[in-house]
């Protein structure tokens, strides 16, 4: 039988997860039409690369403020804002795009007739069901953001389910644990560790670096979707886990060693950090179960330390900023 391809409209295409979604989609076949409100985070370079496939159209536009939604199979929302230090000082920017963004999208598939309405594909997080001390969420489990991006993001689930429950919407809702890879915005962790210390600067950690987060390789993620996609998956939430939880102190003191090429003693490594920052509300250790997304045959592959090299080896002779 031979395998469908589908026409998908991806929002946040030039942002971090949306370019390696964009790119793996684009590689299995697919087509895109890509949008992307080019903010601070968004990577034009990676235009050339995707204009160069005869199955990629490109508009720049604000999902807030965007009129229409092209025929397609999907619609696939990553377009978000996402640092929760920049939604603690704040929120409108949150609202507007994880929220009223949201809403907008609804709204014209809803218009649309029921043989021509796309499947919405929306990427939310982790972070919607706040932290736990002990074991893990499923996708069954409540709610509790604690931050206002969580919360925002948390609002636009809810949205969607009552929307497409109401008003039999066809939905998938992906809520996925800390993405990390290549192409990321130095405003996160990873990136953020490099850039400090290339130019020897101290790398500021939340409560002293101990809370503790599970990371998930960009690629795994891309595969997820790509899953979603051959199967015809139309429905359901599925939490994305990675296999590997770690203190963010862990996370950095791994970086440091192996830009520098060394195996600092934890005194040596202290010399490093700036421990003197506190986050309000500061979530101490995310986990979610992904036992779905694993009887639907999908596993994370990537090997934590080897990416963790790949990424400083690729960051290394590159201007972050």
């Amino acid at each position: 039988m031979k395998e469908s391809k589908y026409v998908i409209f991806v929002t946040g295409c030039l942002g971090f997860i949306g370019s390696h979604v964009t790119r793996s989609i684009l590689e299995s076949g697919h087509y895109v039409i890509g949008l992307d409100k080019e903010t601070y985070a968004a990577n034009l370079d990676l235009l050339n690369e995707f204009n160069d496939s005869s199955r990629f159209k490109y508009i720049k536009d604000d999902i807030a403020l965007i009129k229409d939604v092209p025929d397609c199979d999907y619609v696939l929302n990553i377009a978000a804002e996402s640092h929760v230090d920049n939604s603690i000082e704040d929120q409108d920017l949150f609202i507007e795009s994880n929220i009223r963004g949201v809403y907008n999208i609804l709204s014209i598939i809803q218009k649309k007739s029921r043989f021509k309405r796309p499947a919405l594909i929306h990427f939310s997080t982790d972070e919607v069901y706040g932290d736990i001390s002990e074991g893990s969420f499923d996708e069954n489990s409540l709610l509790n953001p604690s931050n206002p991006y969580s919360a925002t993001k948390a609002a636009a689930d809810q949205l969607i389910y009552a929307r497409g429950r109401t008003l039999n919407l066809d939905f998938v809702i992906l809520r996925p644990t800390n993405n990390y890879g290549t192409h990321q915005f130095q405003e996160k962790l990873i990136p953020k560790t490099l850039s400090l210390l290339k130019r020897n600067k101290k790398i500021p950690l939340h409560n002293k670096g101990t809370p503790v987060r599970t990371w998930l390789h960009v690629s795994d993620t891309a595969n997820f979707v790509n899953i979603i996609l051959e199967k015809n998956i139309t429905k359901g939430i599925f939490n994305l886990s990675g296999n590997v939880k770690k203190q963010n102190i862990e996370v950095v003191s791994n970086i440091i060693n192996k830009y520098l090429n060394k195996d600092l003693s934890e005194t040596e490594l202290k010399s490093y950090f700036d421990l003197s920052f506190e986050r309000a509300g500061q979530d101490i250790r995310y986990s979610v179960s992904c036992a779905k997304a694993n009887d639907l045959g999908w596993y994370s592959q990537a090997d934590f330390d080897e990416k963790i090299h790949e990424i400083v080896e690729f960051y290394r002779d590159k201007e972050i900023f």
